[in-house]
Formats: C-alpha cells, structure tokens, sequence
C-alpha cells in the first residue's frame, strides 16, 4: 500500500481520518466504554475487563492518547485514565459536522 498523499486533503480531511483511523479497532472501542463508566480507571483493570495482554491494552491506550481522547494520571506505579472531555466534544461536534453536512444520494 502507498503513502497516503495528507498534503491534498485539507486539515478537516486529515483530522476525521486519523480519528476514525484510532477508533477503527474494536479493542480501543471497548477500552473507551469501560473507562467512560469509571470514576477512574488502572491500566490492569482495563486488562481483566478488556480480557487482552498488558502489553496490548498500552499500546491501544498510547493511539487513544494520541488524538488526546484519553488522559492518564500517574499514582505511584499505577496510572489512572479518564476520558478527556474537552475532547471529546470536539470530536463529537466534528463528527456531528460531517454527518450533518453528508448529502445522502441514492441510485
């Protein structure tokens, strides 16, 4: 597969892309229901609920943080995650924007 060509699409473009290029796995997903549903949440907690190793549940935890979508608080050894609401409004009204503006046409 080639590189995608970011340049000629305009910033909007790029900006659903990548959201929806990290919310595309099923996984982060999952991880974002169980955190929205705790006051505050431990990355080994998120392994037993989520059923998935460790290293795997980081790693979809470091894409969600990538798009600032998550925050995490280092306690001691531990690190407690939230969802970022500021963010996720954004996303939310960029996502609504999209839709909103979508002209649906059938064949």
């Amino acid at each position: 597969m080639g590189i995608t060509k970011t340049q000629i699409f305009n910033s909007r473009q790029n900006e659903l892309a990548i959201i929806f290029k990290v919310l595309s796995n099923p996984a982060r997903i999952a991880i974002l229901q169980y955190i929205s549903g705790q006051k505050a949440c431990i990355c080994n907690d998120i392994v037993d609920e989520i059923g998935l190793a460790q290293p795997t549940i980081s790693q979809h935890l470091k894409e969600l943080k990538s798009i600032d979508l998550i925050e995490g608080a280092i306690d001691g050894k531990k690190v407690c995650y939230c969802i970022n609401l500021k963010k996720w409004k954004e996303i939310q009204d960029l996502l609504n924007s999209f839709f909103d503006k979508t002209k649906f046409n059938c064949c």
